[in-house]
């Protein structure tokens, strides 16, 4: 027995050995890893901040030399309990760093000059540690080693890489693995969001790995089901004076039925038509001013792509795709955040046309997906923008009516603490909510645009903080006085 523990010991002091020395290797490498794509801070920042900063690459296949680019922001204060939040942008095409974190919900906004950046007071890391990435592969910085590789992207393969690149990022930051995590997006999103949802639930039930704890998501001016939000569009369209009576009639005779990305000839001559007869507005926030020249012509017309841009508010500029088109193009911009000018585009676009018009497989709903999330018991919280026309509130309300879920609160009015309400009330805040089901919410927010966190430079991180609190009967909102100060909504799931 002596002689058994003699010998025995010394192998199992070695096994032991070998597992502290892999485990301090696997410490070590993450470390490195984190060091490495470590960003101190930006051209063009006058400023210091109190949060740390990441950006570099995650390859997502090894065979076809897929790497996607992302920049990732810790909360402002205590990081280690505040939850993770993913943000994505939509088009199919559109970068997040582009939209999301320069012009909405970053830390950072870009300078109209384009040769810095300032600070956005109403950030979502004030809340929350705040991940944007650039999917697919052909958006922003993200890459590929295969020369058409960005043109065959769509719904499966985005959410694919994008559950790859999330398992991944956590074994770099694995201090949030098991976080409480959330998806947020908009526009195109609409379908990123809920199928990147559906494929970490199904990747826990299959494998069991429960790194990333998915607590719920976030959609505004989403795509969700074609039918129901192209009716809702010619609506909007010809309700707001956009189109003729003509043009609505066409649209509902040859488009109602058509997909959203893969549009017949003939749908999209109606289109065309009903552009034009719109003129030169943003299509996105139709009642602001639109940005000059050939710059905007793209963006202005109708329908033609779901990224969503401008501001609305006190500060508001049309042209801030401009601004951020010059910064990101910026030599030491792209050296301070480790971005791969080697295989990478030689020119950094806000959205990509050839991965937008190359788009494979797109699902003609997704509410589907809706209704089996809702089983596992997720946060959805869906929001609107009202004076948006590519997916404007019209659509959303009958996406969601097509879910046939049972109403809990109906729609009612939001007032501010004074009770007042009404289009020139310096307090208004918005005019309707209605929670559909235990766990869902939907608001629709006045004065806003498609992308609703950026109509106002108020927005702030309270829209985000709905989700993440989910505090019954409380919800807020910032605007600026033109349009919501704060939102009030019900939530009964604990009723």
């Amino acid at each position: 027995m002596a002689y058994r523990s003699a010998v025995l010991l010394p192998a199992l002091l070695l096994a032991v050995a070998v597992v502290v020395a892999s485990a301090a290797a696997g410490d070590g490498r993450w470390r490195e890893e984190q060091a490495r794509d470590r960003v101190p801070r930006v051209p063009g920042q006058a400023f210091n901040t109190s949060f740390a900063q990441y950006a570099g690459y995650v390859t997502v296949s090894e065979q076809r030399g897929a790497a996607l680019f992302y920049w990732f922001f810790e909360a402002e204060k205590d990081p280690g309990s505040k939850p993770l939040v993913l943000w994505l942008n939509g088009g199919p095409g559109c970068s997040s760093i582009a939209f999301g974190l320069g012009e909405e919900v970053g830390p950072f906004h870009v300078n109209a000059d384009g040769k810095g950046v300032h600070v956005n007071p109403y950030s979502w890391n004030k809340v929350a540690n705040l991940l944007f990435l650039d999917s697919p592969v052909g958006v922003g910085y993200s890459y590929s080693n295969t020369s058409d590789d960005a043109l065959k992207n769509g719904d499966a393969r985005t959410a694919t890489d994008s559950l790859a690149f999330l398992l991944k990022w956590l074994e770099r930051f694995p201090q949030y693995k098991e976080r409480e995590f959330y998806l947020t997006g908009e526009s195109y999103a609409g379908h990123y969001v809920p199928q990147l949802a559906q494929a970490i639930k199904r990747h826990h039930e299959a494998t069991g790995d429960k790194s990333i704890n998915l607590k719920g998501y976030m959609v505004g001016n989403a795509l969700t089901d074609d039918f129901h939000d192209h009716y809702g569009i010619f609506q909007f369209m010809w309700t707001t004076g956009l189109i003729s009576d003509q043009t609505y009639k066409l649209l509902n005779v040859f488009c109602d039925y058509e997909s959203f990305v893969h549009s017949s000839p003939q749908c999209d001559k109606i289109m065309d038509i009903a552009s034009t007869e719109a003129g030169n507005i943003d299509s996105y926030s139709i009642f602001t001013p639109t940005c000059h020249a050939s710059f905007a012509s793209s963006k202005n017309k109708v329908m033609k792509r779901l990224h969503s841009a401008g501001k609305m508010g006190e500060q508001y500029d049309p042209c801030t795709e401009k601004h951020s088109t010059v910064y990101f193009n910026l030599a030491e911009v792209q050296k301070a955040l480790h971005v791969n000018t080697v295989i990478g585009k030689s020119k950094w676009e806000t959205c990509s046309e050839a991965v937008n018009t190359h788009w494979g497989d797109c699902e003609r709903s997704v509410l589907h997906i809706y209704h089996e999330l809702i089983q596992y018991g997720l946060r959805i919280w869906v929001f609107s923008g009202d004076t948006d026309a590519v997916i404007p509130v019209t659509s959303t309300r009958y996406s969601i009516d097509a879910l046939k879920l049972p109403t809990i609160t109906p729609w009612h009015a939001w007032y501010d603490d004074d009770g007042e309400v009404g289009p020139f009330s310096p307090k208004l805040i918005g005019r309707w909510m209605d929670p559909r089901v235990q766990g869902t919410q939907f608001c629709d927010r006045e004065g806003s645009r498609s992308r609703s966190p950026s109509s106002s430079t108020q927005t702030g991180p309270h829209a985000n903080q709905i989700v993440l609190d989910w505090e019954p009967n409380a919800c807020a909102i910032q605007h600026t006085q033109q349009h919501v100060i704060r939102v009030v909504a019900t939530d009964s799931r604990d009723e």
